[in-house]
């Protein structure tokens, strides 16, 4: 009687672990993909800081690969 309140203890927590890491997990993609950590005016603040003359080429290649890496995730 007792073992099995124990297992069945053993077997909710590990259920919910696991349930509340897969929903975590859910609501962090979806929240990256909405609000990506950086954006054009960033990347471009970024790169004159290093010295480079930021050209709106560039900084759309660069934001597609960031967004292209993203989605490989």
């Amino acid at each position: 009687m007792v073992w099995q309140l124990i297992l069945t203890g053993a077997i909710a927590l590990l259920a919910g672990v696991a349930l509340g890491f897969f929903i975590a997990r859910k609501y962090m993609m979806d929240y990256l993909k909405k609000n990506p950590p950086i954006n054009e005016q960033m990347l471009r603040m970024m790169m004159m800081q290093m010295g480079m003359k930021p050209s709106q080429k560039k900084i759309n290649q660069m934001m597609g690969m960031m967004k292209k890496q993203m989605d490989n995730k």
